[in-house]
């Protein structure tokens, strides 16, 4: 074997699959075929669900020291309207400004820190698989070469090589507009006024939010005064090359058409285009091949795509991990497709009712999204929207294991005793391990896992307004198994949710811990 695993791809979802994988401890090859990272910025930085998640593992200020701004306020669009969540108290969607090339190469240095080999300038040709492995047929900078690996995942974006050579169709449509998204330097003709709107010399007023003609969509914008946001939507007329850099020419191009006005802007801080999509392949999982990211899901709204790919990256490690190991119980890589066809799901419905709601332009459309921006001033329906868009709303399906609403979520914010103005995100991690989160004194839940010492940590944590008395979490920080609130725990249950998710009870044996060890270093 060349390596346990073979991740085709080295975009922020294979990257950051290779970091997962490494702190699992497999062996990993990462192939990009192109030679550098591109400095065209597709993503302009992380939200949502994945920021807790790199916050529980400890690396947040990792990505914070690589951001190119402050944390903005929580003001997102959201169906050609913009959602205020700044309102809600403890937002339930934030972002971090981290253009994509600065956030592949972090993740480039993240993933060789960890051991994982990365090679560009290689190209996947072909594959083909049987019960023990995968071969990888690849063209380098050196020929043709012949690879193999226990597992291949496909991160290799919307046009996959690799779900190509599956035959996985790719069902869905796409939607006719092009859109383009430019952040440049204030220009000196142009001054943010009340409301945030923009006062343009010699052009006048041009209000903040959305602006609909007959020739497409306007928005400006701008969190920073020193920062011109800028984004159209308009019928494709196919005069693009989408290999090519958008420039602020282009930008200010589509303005033109849209508005009928000049717009000045200043130096370009971000520019990029795309086309919306909404698609989903029918399995994610082809025997020994796996698909993540955009190779296996596309949606039609911005800021949606990469919250959902790195979050498949962080729920495949693990199980893949346990699979390269020896100690997966069976069908837990199953549950990888079975998992994240539940989170699209909840992503794809409400970036199609984003499609709804931004592309009708007559009397009908208007009053709704009016109705639906009346919705937005209310505290519960503005939090479950905001929810939706950070994908904290998702809950797996743990057949046998839903008694407590906690099972099958994310890990919530959980305050520690001694401390009411803190929260314990700065102690507790989740790691590659599951963790026994123990919130009260119950010997019963400590004993029923002791066989699973050798593969889960317990932790014991004093909490505020605890939301159980204790939790079973896995590694990417989902509840397996949760005992109520001064209830009696269900051992029972607790046992087999052990056994499904952390393998069979017993101590670890001389081959697998021999095999641990030398795939950690």
């Amino acid at each position: 074997m060349d390596a346990d695993v073979i991740v085709v791809g080295a975009g922020p979802t294979g990257l950051l699959l290779a970091v997962e994988l490494r702190r699992a401890g497999v062996d990993v090859l990462v192939l990009e075929q192109h030679p550098r990272i591109r400095e065209v910025a597709k993503a302009g930085g992380l939200n949502g669900q994945v920021l807790d998640l790199l916050e529980l593992r400890g690396d947040l200020p990792r990505f914070e020291a690589a951001s190119t701004a402050p944390r903005p306020t929580p003001h997102f669009p959201w169906g050609g309207m913009h959602v205020d969540l700044s309102r809600l108290p403890g937002p339930p969607m934030s972002a971090l400004p981290l253009p994509q090339p600065r956030l592949e190469a972090l993740l480039d240095d993240f993933a060789r820190e960890l051991g994982a080999e990365v090679r560009r300038s290689h190209q996947v040709v072909d594959l083909s698989q049987d019960e023990d492995g995968v071969d990888v047929e690849v063209r380098g900078p050196q020929g043709l070469d012949r690879l193999r690996a226990a597992y291949v995942v496909g991160c290799d974006g919307a046009s996959s090589r690799v779900r190509e050579l599956l035959r996985v169709e790719f069902p869905g449509r796409t939607y006719p507009e092009v859109h383009r998204l430019a952040s440049t330097t204030m220009p000196a003709s142009v001054r943010v006024v009340d409301g945030g709107d923009l006062e343009v010399d010699g052009v006048g007023r041009i209000r903040f939010g959305f602006t609909r003609t007959e020739h497409g969509e306007l928005a400006v914008g701008s969190a920073d005064p020193e920062v011109l946001g800028v984004f159209t939507s308009e019928p494709d007329s196919g005069a693009y090359d989408d290999d090519q850099p958008m420039t602020v020419e282009e930008m200010r191009a589509s303005v033109r058409r849209v508005l009928g006005v000049d717009l000045p802007m200043g130096e370009p801080l971000r520019l990029t285009r795309f086309t919306f999509h909404a698609r989903e392949v029918e399995r994610y999982r082809e025997g020994r091949v796996l698909l993540a990211g955009d190779a296996a899901h596309l949606f039609p709204a911005p800021g949606a795509a990469l919250n959902v790919d790195l979050l498949d990256a962080v729920n495949l490690a693990w199980k893949l991990g346990a699979e390269v190991a020896g100690w997966a119980s069976p069908g837990l890589l199953d549950s990888y497709h079975d998992e994240r066809r539940v989170a699209v799901g909840r992503t794809m419905l409400h970036t199609q009712a984003q499609v709804a709601l931004r592309r009708g332009h007559d009397p009908a459309a208007q009053a709704l999204r009016e109705l639906v921006g009346e919705l937005l001033l209310d505290e519960r329906p503005l939090r479950r929207i905001g929810s939706l868009m950070a994908g904290s709303d998702v809950r797996y399906p743990f057949p046998g294991q839903e008694r407590h609403p906690l099972v099958g979520r994310f890990l919530p914010r959980l305050v520690p005793d001694e401390d009411p103005g803190a929260d314990d995100r700065g102690t507790l991690r989740v790691g590659a391990r599951p963790v026994l989160l123990l919130l009260a004194d119950r010997p019963e839940v400590r004993d029923a896992a002791r066989e699973w010492r050798h593969r889960v940590d317990a932790r014991t944590l004093s909490v505020r307004d605890r939301p159980a008395d204790a939790l079973l979490v896995r590694p990417d920080a989902h509840v397996a198994w949760a005992a109520g609130v001064d209830e009696r725990a269900d051992t029972g249950a607790l046992r087999e949710a052990l056994a499904h998710w952390c393998g069979a009870p017993g101590p670890e044996t001389r081959a697998s811990a021999s095999a641990q060890a030398e795939r950690n270093g």
